[in-house]
């Protein structure tokens, strides 16, 4: 099994300013890439970004640009980490354009950076859900699948 790992922001990719006086977080690489190196998963995985995006600034385009790329992977298994905010958006949008693939969208409430961060639960909810699921999108947040 191989499962596909598409950062495209939102909070749970948030990192410290690297500005000096910095007031906002900024986005750095996915924090899937910390998880799994914590996890040591053994299963295949590929990494790749969208985009880097708060969500309520994605648009129409990316969501296309995002179907792209899932479409054009081979990988059957694919978790796309999010803002909450549009989360549920996105997910109609997937559900629409790509039917033939098992989603998993997870996002975090803190960045994964913080020590209270909900996103270990969150992104193996993720991992859990497209091994035993079969082809759809589905939101892995809170201890829920929806």
């Amino acid at each position: 099994m191989k499962i596909l790992f598409i950062q495209t922001g939102g909070t749970i990719d948030k990192d410290y300013p690297r500005t000096s006086k910095g007031w906002a977080f900024e986005f750095g690489e996915p924090a899937t890439t910390r998880l799994l190196t914590k996890l040591r998963p053994r299963f295949e995985f590929e990494i790749t970004t969208a985009f880097q995006k708060d969500s309520l600034e994605i648009t129409e385009s990316d969501r296309l640009a995002l179907a792209k790329i899932i479409n054009d992977s081979p990988v059957k298994y694919i978790i796309v980490t999010h803002g909450t905010d549009t989360m549920p958006e996105t997910a109609m949008f997937l559900q629409k354009h790509c039917p033939e693939k098992v989603i998993a969208i997870t996002g975090a409430m803190r960045p994964e950076r913080f020590s209270n961060s909900d996103a270990p639960l969150n992104l193996g909810m993720a991992i859990a859900t497209v091994q035993v699921a079969t082809p759809g999108v589905y939101m892995c947040l809170h201890g829920m699948v929806t």
